[in-house]
């Protein structure tokens, strides 16, 4: 069995990063009984001070399909990563992301140098190539990726990519001759969804219930979604879930949402667990997040499942969405049409708007379960064990 070292900022129970945790859960848990993987994690969730309660840290635990190695704030260091590195079996060294200091750079820059093992190394950005995703922090970020190339620190790694976007935004930094493969993000191993005949509110005409779940941060861009409230007609009733990881840009959004207009009701009730998303979501009528950028978007296809359609930005791997009447990606410069399509879901009766219900549930059943997804995620940990991703 191939054997497969993880290292990654958060893991489960871990929540608050989001979609870069979700990704690599239900990787694991598709895919666990095929390949052996160890997760290299920290002993605690982003942003917070304190370690996850009853779980032992420095020492390896069963996480699911998954060995996993919760490390407390002293051993995030060169010293002890190399440790792992030389008492760990492995045959692939994966890395869930590309900016990350401990779990990216150090053991990247430490292979460079011949400190640790050369064994195929595969590295997942997690869309943070995306044009928008670089604005932020921006200088940092190409002072570290000029840096990066001209060391050749990422020679003969093989990319994982989520989409032909995300493809294209590796290649427009590491040229075209660089290994990509595209294994999309993977829905959970049961493709569960909350079944479509469960309790949901009538949608009468002139009322709607909007939903939002992301983690409270620039990126989301949710202080659009507030703009475009200023200028909608009928009942509007807008909760917002997740974790607060920005409190300057959520300053902003509360700005926004004090000048709405009485007919737009705003509250925000913080993070949720991953299990209670889609019950939460399948208690609304449309899920709205006009997103800078997303590499996949889990709480995008969470809404499919629970037959809520979205509405989000053309800024996603979701394309298409009204041709299939599961919803609408839309150019972030125009606002109008955001507008339009509230004012058109606020104004469905339930006859129509069940069909679109109906649509993004089986439209979002189809994605989790799919076995062409499955079989890409699994050609990647084969090319990388044949070769094509050894440092040279």
């Amino acid at each position: 069995m191939i054997q497969i070292l993880v290292l990654a900022d958060q893991y489960l129970p871990g929540y608050k990063a989001g979609g870069p945790i979700r990704s690599l859960a239900n990787l694991i848990e598709s895919l666990g009984a095929e390949f052996s993987f160890k997760v290299v994690t920290q002993d605690r969730d982003s942003g917070d001070e304190a370690p996850y309660r009853n779980v032992p840290v420095n020492s390896w635990q069963a996480v699911g399909r998954a060995r996993v190695l919760y490390l407390s704030p002293d051993r995030l260091s060169a010293p002890h990563l190399l440790k792992i590195f030389r008492q760990t079996d492995y045959d692939v060294l994966y890395l869930n992301s590309f900016f990350s200091p401990v779990f990216t750079i150090t053991p990247v820059s430490m292979r460079r140098l011949g400190l640790a093992p050369r064994s195929p190394l595969i590295v997942a950005p997690r869309g943070e190539f995306s044009p928008s995703a670089l604005q932020l922090k921006k200088t940092k970020k190409r002072l570290y990726l000029a840096t990066a190339k001209a060391l050749g620190l990422y020679r003969g790694v093989l990319w994982q990519a989520s989409s032909s976007h995300e493809e294209r935004d590796i290649r427009d930094w590491f040229g075209s001759r660089c290994s990509v493969l595209i294994a999309p993000n993977l829905g959970e191993a049961n493709g569960k969804a909350v079944p479509h005949t469960s309790t949901r509110p009538i949608k009468q005409p002139g009322r709607l219930r909007i939903v939002c779940i992301s983690r409270i941060s620039r990126m989301k861009n949710l202080s659009m979604a507030f703009r475009v409230l200023h200028r909608v007609a009928g009942s509007i009733e807008f909760n917002i879930y997740g974790p607060l990881s920005d409190p300057v840009y959520w300053s902003e959004c509360e700005r926004e949402m004090a000048s709405l207009p009485s007919n737009v009701r705003v509250r925000f009730h913080g993070p949720i667990d991953h299990q209670q998303v889609q019950e939460v979501i399948s208690q609304h009528h449309l899920f709205l997040m006009p997103t800078l950028g997303e590499n996949f978007g889990y709480a995008i296809l969470e809404s499919f499942l629970a037959g809520c359609p979205a509405l989000i930005s053309d800024r996603t791997p979701w394309r298409d969405l009204d041709q299939k009447k599961v919803g609408w990606d839309l150019p972030l410069d125009r606002p109008d049409l955001f507008e339009a399509v509230i004012n058109e879901c606020v104004n469905m009766d339930e006859g129509l708007w069940n069909i679109w219900s109906m649509s993004a549930h089986e439209f979002g059943a189809a994605h989790a379960t799919s076995l062409q997804v499955l079989q890409q995620n699994r050609a990647l940990f084969h090319s990388a064990v044949g070769g094509q991703a050894k440092l040279t």
